[in-house]
């Protein structure tokens, strides 16, 4: 953690990775001007919250302004899908989309890096990052798996489409049961918050809607227990036996 709006504008010039930055209500100051600039053309989280919550946080002089390092360096999908192709693999990606939960990311997280999945995606804004909690609960894998945060998930769905993966949404809408349907070819399986699930934006993108049977009163499983059915059944179609 960083804190000043001057130490903060430094670690953005030098291209640190900040996993998000919160700055006061109501700041105005030429400083925070500049920090703003700073940050116009970066996908890095901006929440303003009240001066109480820093101080909190800092009893420090943090001039209204905190920023949260990340404890990795962020990919871009459309950066790692080439490469995963140069190097004659058939990719597994996994996109989670509104996921908040650090525990659960950091569960789903360790269960990709153990089935080989090649990519985690997630979005810059409303979303789990990789913190200390994350690392903790990944039991280390966020060291090794790439986690790839995009602005526009819409736009990386299309990309992805658009090169060669088929696009698979995990929802209780879905049409079919996960079983029944392929992931041999280059596959991304989406899956969306607890509350809410994939967002229709993103369904619509999508070539198939998947479940996962139910037979209890309750109505959905735990994020990363779903995430860990879905990937085992990609891996197992795939003749993953070891």
């Amino acid at each position: 953690m960083i804190f000043g709006t001057r130490a903060v504008i430094e670690a953005l010039q030098a291209n640190k990775e900040i996993d998000k930055i919160l700055v006061k209500r109501d700041i105005q100051s030429d400083l925070s001007k500049e920090l703003f600039a700073a940050l116009k053309e970066r996908m890095i989280p901006v929440q303003r919250v009240p001066i109480e919550k820093l101080n909190r946080i800092t009893h420090k002089n943090h001039q209204g302004v905190v920023a949260y390092m990340s404890a990795i360096t962020y990919q871009h999908v459309d950066d790692i899908v080439p490469y995963l192709f140069e190097e004659g693999k058939n990719p597994v990606l996994l996109m989670l989309d509104g996921i908040t939960d650090v525990r659960n990311f950091g569960a789903i997280a360790r269960t990709c890096e153990c089935a080989g999945v090649d990519a985690v995606v997630i979005p810059s804004k409303n979303s789990v990052g990789v913190n200390a909690d994350a690392m903790k609960t990944s039991a280390g894998a966020l060291h090794t798996l790439p986690v790839c945060r995009e602005q526009n998930l819409t736009e990386t769905i299309k990309f992805l489409k658009e090169s060669g993966f088929k696009v698979v949404a995990a929802t209780e809408k879905g049409d079919h049961n996960y079983t029944q349907s392929s992931y041999t070819d280059p596959i991304c399986i989406i899956m969306g918050a607890e509350d809410t699930g994939v967002p229709y934006e993103h369904l619509a993108l999508c070539d198939e809607w998947i479940k996962i049977p139910m037979k209890g009163a309750i109505e959905s499983l735990n994020v990363s227990v779903a995430a860990g059915i879905l990937i085992y059944e990609v891996m197992r179609q795939r003749g993953f036996h070891q």
